[in-house]
């Protein structure tokens, strides 16, 4: 009986070692490099154990190690415009970044695009928001990717930054205390959540929730954080972005806020596009500490 027990234990022990090594063999590259900058297909770990995020990476020639810049994107509480998202690449801020040094991770969360899974960052409804809760499971999945990608060898440890979009931006503040290890500095692109709400423009959910959470995401917070807004954004207006930044100020944090030029015809999506270096490249530099007369794209 003890022999059958112990050999039993043993065809337990060696699944679960089987199972454990699928699923760190799951990560990593899926594909070989492609143009324009190395760009490759990976797979990254995120707080939901069934569910591997999608992730695109950029990096230098060479081995390295490189300096990582995570871009996290922004998201929807709409159902179907949320799985229907086309992975994000941020392809001219990431190239940017790649001709500074970085290695470039965009990886799409769960409950977003291909990715799917469940989606974990619900604020929940608009009147009672959530966004402590929203924010803080966007930062988990921001710090598995993270955390993950700096194990890799051609990662250096150290000097990390998170360049956030919108509800991404909202996740990096939410990370800037004790999850923040190994990071240098956040740039937030439009940070907040519940903007257009009921579809509206400059309307937002609960308002005075989003406030007071960002001054409670600013309590311990250990990273720089350079805010971005363009002038003509409808989610997240100049004047409630200053609001939000000097919330987060009092309660700790450190912001360098600035209100950008217009974007287009809805400045909120200025990161995404190919004008985002002419217009915040400056306020880029000195968020990643780079001498103002590094050359520009």
């Amino acid at each position: 009986m003890q022999l059958l027990r112990a050999l039993f234990a043993l065809l337990v022990l060696g699944v679960l070692c089987t199972q454990d090594a699928l699923a760190q063999n799951r990560f990593g590259a899926q594909g070989p490099e492609s143009e324009p900058d190395r760009m490759q297909h990976w797979l990254v770990p995120s707080p939901d154990p069934d569910t591997a995020a999608r992730a695109t990476l950029f990096r230098p020639p060479g081995d390295g190690p490189f300096r990582l810049a995570l871009i996290a994107h922004a998201s929807t509480q709409n159902v179907l415009r949320r799985a229907q998202m086309p992975q994000s690449e941020y392809r001219a801020l990431a190239a940017w970044l790649v001709a500074r040094g970085f290695a470039v991770l965009v990886p799409e969360r769960p409950g977003h695009g291909a990715t799917g899974g469940r989606y974990l960052e619900d604020q929940r409804d608009c009147d009672g928001a959530d966004y402590s809760h929203a924010g803080r499971a966007t930062a988990e999945a921001i710090a598995a990717a993270l955390n993950y990608t700096r194990s890799q060898s051609f990662v250096r440890q150290e000097g990390a930054v998170i360049l956030g979009h919108s509800a991404g931006a909202w996740g990096a503040l939410a990370m800037a205390g004790e999850k923040a290890k190994g990071v240098s500095g956040i740039v937030a692109f439009a940070a907040g959540r519940g903007g257009h709400a009921n579809d509206v423009p400059n309307q937002v959910c609960a308002r005075h929730r989003l406030v007071s959470t960002a001054r409670e995401f600013g309590k311990g917070a250990r990273v720089p954080v350079t805010w971005l807004v363009a002038a003509n954004d409808s989610y997240f207006s100049p004047g409630l972005s200053r609001q939000l930044a000097d919330a987060f100020r009092s309660g700790g944090g450190s912001v360098d806020f600035h209100v950008l030029a217009a974007s287009g015809s809805e400045g909120h999506w200025l990161a995404e596009t190919d004008g985002v270096v002419a217009i915040a490249g400056r306020e880029l530099d000195r968020a990643l500490k780079l001498p103002t007369a590094a050359k520009k794209q």
